[in-house]
């Protein structure tokens, strides 16, 4: 084995997995949306800026996927490639905030 794949077990794979799991989110916002609509008929308009914020979420991660892949794949080489925490901390932050209003929708 030499020094390049003892630096990067699996070059070929790990962008491959980062896509998939960013896709498993996307899908995941989609429910959260469709979830929002069925709210629509108990829980009155509000639920409708829900179910937008979700789909404009799973849009962004949509949007944003081939870019993402082409960073990644390029970065496994390279020493200086260092991974891009702003889209994962955006998304964190946008999971509870549409969790926080959701639960706060149910409450009252």
């Amino acid at each position: 084995m030499n020094a390049r794949h003892s630096a990067v077990v699996d070059p070929g794979l790990q962008p491959e997995r980062t896509t998939l799991a960013w896709s498993r989110t996307l899908m995941a916002f989609v429910t959260v949306a469709a979830l929002f609509l069925r709210w629509g008929g108990e829980h009155g308009a509000v639920v409708v800026l829900l179910f937008g914020g979700a789909i404009a979420v799973a849009l962004a991660i949509g949007a944003t996927q081939r870019r993402r892949y082409t960073h990644r794949a390029q970065a496994m080489g390279q020493p200086t490639g260092q991974p891009k925490v702003g889209p994962a901390v955006a998304l964190s932050a946008a999971a509870v905030l549409l969790g926080a209003a959701g639960l706060a929708v149910i409450l009252i």
